[in-house]
């Protein structure tokens, strides 16, 4: 992915969520009420984050198990990566019929650390050419966002009390001061990708 395409992609959702949060109309509030217990967003978002993530772990090489090209030159690199194929697909079945609360809410944070490895690929590849300063601001989003998935990852039932919080009455202002800023972010970020 180049660093055009991907400041692009994450002004394109800053932009998308900050203008829902300034729609701010009622089927907004009850779907994010509802989603962090939604079997469907479940079933897409953690699904689609365990396969994305089997993925990644059916793509490790010889070097990731200290084979031939990592630093240790081991003769007999032990490739554990069927074992570890198995044991994380039985995990994430698992996970679907033993934790399966707040299940949508992990995915979302396993899905935003994945696309988080692509974004900030983008942007390191770009530091051995000369480095566009718009570059430094795609990273602080990026940033900003693991930070955010690891917290809801490891705490997910903090997002249902976020909701609470930003919805606290129909007529509170928190929804829509909080998609402009998004939107905002957004369209500086698509600006800094027409100066690369």
């Amino acid at each position: 992915m180049s660093l055009h395409a991907a400041t692009l992609a994450t002004s394109l959702v800053l932009i998308l969520l900050g203008a829902m949060l300034l729609w701010n109309g009622s089927p907004v509030e009850r779907a994010a009420k509802a989603f962090p217990r939604s079997r469907a967003a479940t079933a897409v978002l953690f699904g689609g984050a365990a396969v994305w993530f089997l993925g990644c772990v059916l793509n490790l090489g010889p070097a990731d198990f200290g084979g031939q090209g990592s630093a240790f030159n081991s003769p007999t690199p032990g490739d554990f990566r069927e074992m570890l194929l198995l044991l994380f697909a039985a995990v994430g079945i698992g996970s679907f019929f033993v934790a399966r609360d707040f299940l949508a809410v992990r995915g979302v944070a396993i899905l935003v650390l994945l696309s988080a490895r692509h974004l900030l690929d983008a942007s390191f590849y770009q530091m051995q050419a000369a480095p566009p300063p718009g570059r430094v601001v795609l990273n602080a989003f990026v940033y900003i966002a693991i930070l955010l998935a690891m917290y809801f990852g490891a705490l997910p039932y903090q997002i249902r009390d976020f909701f609470l919080w930003l919805w606290p009455q129909k007529s509170s202002p928190r929804p829509r001061v909080l998609g402009a800023a998004l939107a905002a972010c957004g369209l500086v970020l698509a600006f800094m990708a027409t100066t690369y």
